[in-house]
């Protein structure tokens, strides 16, 4: 509730969720709302501009391009979610052994995280690709490998802040056990750091998921997808623009709402943080103020 009540302060930040909330509500119930089949080819409607039947025209094969930009929220960020949430899964998982227990464990695990965050994501996203083949299904899997063990490292980083407080000494003390404490007295306290790398790295993920697709190695045809309804209109760029407008739009509206809320979410969750921004906002303020007094 505090979350949200921080959150209602921020215009930026509900719009933002809202739009998410939208988006999401609208991909998981794209049969109700959109208009056509995304699949079906209607040749005679071939590059149609836009209609009260077909609001946002046809693509070169005819087929309306509103359909398929609701339907392409599924692979774009849909799909993209549940990479991520496997990936949180995991390292946070792996973050909390390692930074819990720590000793020989969290050598060996950090020495996994090195290796695996040695690559860059880029290569090690198409490496892993090229060796299971082109696919929605291959690219989150890389999504999964390639982000788990940074998110172990972020969230082990603050497991070890947290695990030395004097609260859970103290429970450590009375002979509560680990599943407990961590649990109860380490899980609340890691989950603001939590939810704003992930809401941070979704961005990322919704960017290269629509980059791949548009080199065409993401999600393959008849199927609807944001970087692939790019890569078809990219033969007509100059003589329909309208056409790349749509699903870039999209990708930017989607990706900047993720980043407000990111920015909002780090500010509601750590008081600190929202204290020392009101702070030096005033600062500004003040020395503005002075200069303009001076000249």
């Amino acid at each position: 509730m505090r979350i949200l009540k921080n959150l209602s302060k921020d215009k930026l930040a509900m719009t933002s969720l809202i739009i998410i909330i939208v988006m999401i509500v609208v991909g998981i119930f794209a049969p109700l709302f959109a208009p056509h089949d995304p699949e079906e080819v209607n040749m005679r409607m071939r590059y149609a501009t836009t209609s009260w039947e077909y609001l946002l025209g046809n693509d070169h094969l005819g087929r309306c391009i509103l359909s398929r930009l609701i339907y392409g929220i599924r692979p774009s960020v849909l799909w993209v979610l549940v990479a991520l949430i496997l990936s949180i899964l995991i390292g946070a998982i792996i973050g909390f052994i390692a930074g819990y227990f720590k000793g020989k464990a969290d050598a060996v695990i950090m020495r996994i995280c090195d290796i695996m965050l040695s690559f860059p994501g880029y290569v090690m996203t198409l490496a892993v690709v090229g060796i299971l083949g082109a696919g929605l299904e291959n690219i989150l899997i890389a999504f999964v490998i390639m982000k788990w063990a940074w998110f172990a490292r972020v969230i082990r980083t603050s497991v070890m802040q947290y695990s030395e407080m004097d609260y859970v000494k103290f429970a450590k003390a009375t002979g509560i056990s680990n599943l407990r404490i961590i649990y109860k007295h380490i899980v609340p306290v890691t989950f603001s750091d939590i939810a704003v790398i992930s809401s941070g790295s979704i961005c990322s993920m919704i960017l290269q998921i629509s980059g791949l697709s548009f080199l065409g190695l993401g999600i393959q045809a008849p199927h609807a997808e944001w970087g692939m309804m790019l890569n078809e209109a990219r033969g007509v760029m100059f003589s329909r623009p309208e056409l790349m407008l749509a699903p870039g739009l999209a990708i930017v509206i989607v990706v900047s709402a993720f980043n407000f809320l990111s920015d909002a979410l780090q500010v509601a969750l750590d008081p600190k943080f929202m204290n020392s921004k009101s702070k030096l906002q005033e600062k500004e303020v003040k020395t503005t103020t002075y200069e303009y007094i001076r000249s």
